[in-house]
């Protein structure tokens, strides 16, 4: 049984940086997380309008702020008011999550832990020998190419509509040994792509409540998706969405976006508190909790 917190003025602040805000699920997993724990936190969320970020994190600094999540649109602007930021967040370009050391903002990007713990966790793979297809080239599929990377794939596909955007994603990622392992394709390559991938991550915005109707794929292209293969979509809302019903139904393992979520928010936690172990379980099932009981799983 988890114990009634009393807010005090020793307890430590957390929090979550956006705008809007009001929508995370963070506090939800955090609190509950940092109540099993037994420790004197509350994670809060801050609305943060983009003119008053520099603002903001100085306030932080002053009222002492443990450390914080960053969500949109302040993933890029962030960089500039950190003193330090880890390689992982600058190959991404992004930071979403921000620590107090000694003194300074330093700054990561727990996204892709989060999007690889599934798969390395659940489906023991060789992932050296597996193709990846990633449908879209926004700010989530830099952190999934970084995963895709990491996790040692043979073949990185991202696959995109705007032909300069996709580009500018290619020359972003410079000149290193990382780059070549992965390329970029137009939408119409689609259909040579799809044969290949044993990995199919949806970093697209389709599909996602309340458009329950919408899928990345139509029916004719996902039926190319070779059985066995891992169709892995960063949406949670809903459960399932249209593109991993229409995976399943060519034999496809389905992975939603909620474990990232999750397992992106243990990392953190792990950041911030110094240690190891963190509640998993806990967060994941209070997630689930919430999401039942308003409506929208």
């Amino acid at each position: 049984m988890i114990k009634e917190r009393l807010i005090t003025g020793t307890t430590k602040l957390l929090g979550v940086i956006g705008h809007p805000v009001e929508h995370s699920l963070s506090p939800v997993m955090h609190n509950v997380a940092l109540a099993e724990l037994g420790l004197d936190y509350v994670y809060l969320p801050f609305p943060i309008e983009p003119q008053n970020l520099e603002v903001a994190i100085a306030g932080f600094a002053a009222v002492g702020v443990v450390g914080f999540s960053v969500t949109i649109p302040h993933k890029q602007a962030i960089l500039s008011l950190l003193s330090e930021v880890t390689p992982i967040a600058q190959a991404i370009g992004a930071v979403n999550t921000v620590t107090r050391q000694d003194g300074k903002w330093v700054g990561t990007n727990t996204d892709v832990e989060g999007f690889i713990a599934p798969l390395q966790t659940t489906y023991h793979q060789d992932w050296s020998q597996k193709v990846a297809v990633i449908l879209g080239n926004g700010g989530a599929a830099r952190a999934v190419v970084a995963g895709c990377i990491q996790l040692g794939c043979a073949s990185i596909h991202v696959v995109g509509r705007n032909v300069q955007k996709l580009e500018e994603f290619r020359h972003s990622w410079g000149n290193s040994s990382q780059a070549a392992q992965f390329q970029v394709h137009q939408w119409e390559e689609l259909p040579k792509l799809i044969p290949q991938a044993n990995l199919l991550v949806n970093t697209t915005p389709m599909g996602m409540y309340p458009h329950l109707e919408v899928s990345p794929l139509s029916v004719g292209e996902m039926t190319d998706l070779p059985p066995g293969a891992i169709a892995y979509d960063l949406i949670y809302i809903p459960k399932p969405t249209l593109f991993l019903q229409q995976a399943e139904k060519q034999g496809a393992i389905a992975i939603d976006g909620l474990e990232m979520l999750v397992q992106q928010g243990a990392a953190a936690l792990k950041i911030w508190l110094h240690q190891e172990i963190v509640p998993v379980d806990t967060m994941r099932q209070a997630l689930e909790n919430h999401l039942m009981v308003i409506g929208n799983w």
